[in-house]
């Protein structure tokens, strides 16, 4: 069996902290580095941002639908991009969101996590909603294969909230039983001695975790902790110093994902953005 995802992200989180850079190639970042909004300027900002992020940071994460509307010249791009930051030895979260059931979901993992995948990452983010339960074939398949899964659960766009808190028990929330869900698969599949479990909750950082029913989230330790990906730090508002407090005993676990804030630097100054961003967030975990 391949080395499990949460000892790998366990590694980079030694080797180069928490902080984890959002490669988002939208229209408007493109025309604000100069780049035409077409597949160059597409490849052009991709390997930029694998180019300095390496060395810097452990962490990337690719959003799919980007790379996703230029077709299969995008689609393209993203390969090459994942195997270049592979060969660079950083971790790559592929935010693609996916969620279905049977022979479909079934397809999804071989595109994504599969022994003959087009595209080489260490995990994805996939969606609960058509029932948890659905995703534990997903998430054997990954456990098999080394993979690491992330499944949203509380998310910062507004939208999310009503269906996010709604209450399954007198005594959960639709968030909460995700990540109940989530501990227990991973006190299953985690190796001895494995500190870090390979299932991961997506949990926005500019949320009261507690109206979602979360609060456990961040009082309660666990022998294998569940990892956190949290988008939301930086241009939607919340603070890479307040890390620590945000997150409280879940802080060693989290990933702050970072994007706009560091990639409206541009390509000159991107380096000393994902540098600035990388100590703040040490400075707030600390």
């Amino acid at each position: 069996m391949p080395s499990s995802f949460g000892i790998r992200l366990a590694d980079a989180f030694v080797a180069h902290g928490q902080l984890c850079v959002g490669v988002d190639p939208h229209s408007a970042l493109l025309e604000d580095w100069g780049l035409s909004d077409d597949v160059a300027g597409l490849e052009s900002f991709s390997n930029t941002v694998i180019d300095e992020a390496s060395g810097r940071v452990g962490i990337i994460k690719p959003q799919v639908s980007f790379f996703e509307r230029f077709g299969s010249k995008g689609f393209a791009v993203l390969e090459a991009v994942c195997e270049q930051a592979t060969q660079a030895g950083l971790l790559v979260i592929m935010d693609i969101k996916r969620g279905d059931i049977g022979s479909t979901m079934d397809g999804y993992f071989e595109a994504w996590l599969g022994q003959s995948a087009p595209f080489i990452c260490d995990a994805v983010t996939v969606s609960p909603y058509l029932g948890f339960d659905s995703l534990k074939p997903f998430m054997a398949a990954a456990t098999e294969r080394g993979k690491g899964v992330f499944v949203l659960a509380a998310t910062s766009n507004p939208e999310a909230a009503v269906l996010q808190q709604a209450m399954v028990t007198e005594e959960s929330s639709v968030a909460a039983s995700v990540w109940a869900g989530l501990e227990s698969v991973n006190n299953i599949t985690a190796l001895p001695g494995q500190s870090i479990g390979n299932f991961g909750a997506v949990l926005g950082a500019t949320l009261n975790l507690n109206r979602f029913g979360l609060g456990q989230v961040t009082t309660t330790a666990q022998p294998v902790a569940t990892p956190i990906l949290a988008p939301g730090f930086g241009a939607q508002g919340a603070r890479l110093a307040d890390a620590g407090r945000l997150f409280g005993v879940a802080a060693h676990q989290t990933i702050a994902s970072v994007s706009r804030s560091v990639l409206q630097a541009g390509a000159l100054g991107l380096d000393t953005a994902i540098d600035q961003a990388k100590q703040e967030l040490a400075e707030g975990l600390a």
